[in-house]
């Protein structure tokens, strides 16, 4: 059984910096990029809870074009779902995980 690593990763959006994490679980991985304000995720994650916290948050998934195989993937993937919070933040359905990501 191949050890499985808890990752952690640090990129600079336009006015901030965002943390990336993905976490094993089973032969598949939760990935998410958090802000101090909100987050875009695979799915897996619960953003309506999170929206009865006031936090803004997506999910996001694959296009004909794109894969999600690593953190940096998840920035170029697009917007699938969002939480009131997020449309409030000015996300929409169909936007790149990043720029998302910079309105939170």
């Amino acid at each position: 059984m191949a050890q499985q690593i808890l990752c952690h990763q640090r990129t600079r959006l336009s006015y901030k910096d965002a943390f990336g994490y993905v976490v094993p679980v089973g032969e598949t991985s939760l990935m998410a990029w958090v802000t101090d304000e909100g987050m875009i995720g695979t799915t897996g994650f619960d953003i309506e809870a999170l929206a009865n916290n006031g936090v803004p948050a997506a999910i996001v998934g694959v296009s004909e074009e794109s894969t999600l195989e690593n953190l940096d993937d998840l920035l170029d993937a697009e917007v699938k779902a969002i939480n009131l919070p997020a449309i409030q933040r000015r996300i929409e359905i169909g936007m790149p995980g990043r720029e998302a990501l910079n309105r939170m």
